[in-house]
């Protein structure tokens, strides 16, 4: 059986969301900032900002880019079209 590499924009990207209380969403490359307010993710669409109150991450999967969110969901808001690809410093360039 042949291995095949998935693209970043070949993974889809999914955000359901229950009466409000419950977010399921994959396609997440990594979660930026999080708190009970407001979470930050990259994703294979872009960075997601979500606001509501009591936030909490329940589920958290980061091979599969899955996390199930749960709280009063306020927004989904995307930022951007591309995600937000990791910086490299100087220092690490210097040593490659």
């Amino acid at each position: 059986m042949e291995k095949r590499e998935i693209k970043l924009e070949d993974k889809k990207s999914l955000l359901s969301l229950e009466n409000r209380k419950k977010l399921v969403l994959t396609g997440i490359i990594e979660v930026i900032s999080f708190n009970e307010d407001q979470i930050a993710l990259n994703t294979n669409l872009g960075i997601l900002n979500i606001k509501g109150k009591n936030l909490k991450m329940n589920k958290l999967d980061v091979q599969n880019g899955d996390v199930v969110i749960i709280g009063t969901i306020n927004s989904c808001v995307y930022i951007n079209n591309e995600p937000k690809k990791k910086k490299h410093n100087l220092i690490s360039k210097m040593f490659k």
